[in-house]
């Protein structure tokens, strides 16, 4: 789909640092969560919430309250009168939030608020009433791990689709360590000067409690990618090429973004924008979810009215190494030249928000060059992309 007219203002992308499941943030409920950030955001940012016609909340993971989420979010937020849509779609959740959110702008309304935030840590286990069963026992299942390990409409789980994918390509488990060793190198290029890079982007998380603050302000359970370490490692299952350095991680996090018109982005930012000029969702086959950024990256492009060609920086999500490669092998990209600062193969995969904190980080990236189209795509559960076309102008 293309935009005509939407733009977030420069620096009005925004991310927490992602902690580890289990971390840091395993017991704040992500609305919790979703507060504290996005309060500071705006506040560093001098964003009024006066100025917002709505909210779009991206979350994928059920929460205490969540059935109340857009609204309760915007009156803790001190905009009692706001309300939107709540997105869930896996992993491609950001750009679904960011798709709604530009398509109410493109219809003539006011600037809106965007928001992902999802616990991926203590998820819930369902309980499913069963009255026909022997004794009337229900039927129940954990909301992630389940999801974690079957697509229903495939029959197979994620690590099962890139082990698909990997052995269709003809690809090595010494070409998947390769690409991840690139990809903690990358990393740790932002890391450098203090997190120079990621500070341009991220807001620290704290969160009031009795005794002391909650806080968190850098990536928890990050760990290196060496070549050597990555290649001591046993696969992630019997016969696998993928370990458990190749795959991402599940995390726990929130990001967000402003998302209006060119001129009141201009406004906003003081300087330059960051126009969304498409977005792309597509659809491959069974358990071959490695392969659906592709899709999606050049329905995105063509939308836009652009190809690969006039792209100058990509990030993906990227799970499984085995995504980076069958996307540089489909698009002539180089792997070296995406996800410059890194991606969630290492920083982790929160679901709601990961889409959108890389999203910031291709907003950043081309910032430092001075501007130009970029490119983000990503997987989404089964077989889904999604894709989205910026380009930034100072």
């Amino acid at each position: 789909m293309q935009y005509a007219d939407v733009a977030i203002p420069l620096g009005h992308a925004w991310s927490s640092p992602f902690a580890k499941w289990q971390g840091t943030l395993a017991e704040v409920n992500s609305l919790d969560l979703a507060v504290a950030v996005t309060s500071r955001a705006l506040a560093d940012r001098s964003v009024d919430l006066a100025g917002f016609d709505g909210v779009v909340l991206g979350w994928t993971v059920p929460q205490r309250d969540i059935f109340y989420g857009a609204p309760t979010l915007a009156a803790r937020l001190g905009a009692e009168g706001l309300t939107g849509p709540m997105v869930s779609q896996a992993c491609a959740t950001g750009v679904a939030a960011l798709h709604a959110a530009a398509g109410a702008v493109a219809a003539g309304t006011g600037p809106q608020l965007v928001v992902g935030t999802d616990r991926i840590s203590n998820g819930p286990t369902l309980s499913w009433p069963a009255p026909a069963a022997m004794g009337g026992a229900p039927v129940t299942s954990h909301w992630v791990l389940d999801s974690f390990a079957r697509d229903p409409w495939a029959g197979a789980g994620m690590l099962a689709a890139a082990e698909a994918v990997a052995a269709e390509m003809g690809v090595t488990r010494e070409e998947l360590d390769d690409l991840t060793a690139l990809r903690w190198e990358q990393y740790a290029a932002g890391l450098a000067e203090d997190r120079a890079f990621q500070r341009r982007y991220q807001v620290p998380v704290e969160i009031p409690q009795r005794k002391k603050p909650l806080t968190l302000d850098a990536d928890e359970g990050i760990r290196p990618k060496t070549r050597d370490g990555i290649g001591a490692l046993p696969p992630a299952a019997p016969g696998a090429l993928h370990t458990f350095a190749s795959q991402t991680h599940p995390a726990d996090g929130c990001a967000g973004a402003v998302v209006t018109t060119a001129d009141r982005a201009r406004e906003l930012s003081g300087e330059g924008i960051v126009r969304i000029l498409s977005s792309g969702f597509a659809r491959v086959a069974k358990s071959r979810m490695p392969q659906a950024p592709v899709p999606a990256a050049l329905s995105a492009l063509q939308s836009a009215g652009l190809d690969m060609g006039d792209v100058q920086a990509i990030t993906t999500h990227n799970p499984f190494a085995v995504n980076d490669l069958f996307f540089a092998r489909e698009t002539g990209a180089k792997v070296e030249d995406m996800n410059v600062y890194g991606c969630s193969l290492v920083f982790g995969h929160p679901q709601g928000p990961t889409g959108l904190r890389s999203i910031a980080e291709l907003i950043e990236t081309l910032r430092l060059r001075g501007g130009g189209i970029g490119l983000f795509t990503g997987c989404a559960a089964g077989d889904t992309g999604a894709a989205l076309v910026i380009e930034v102008t100072e």
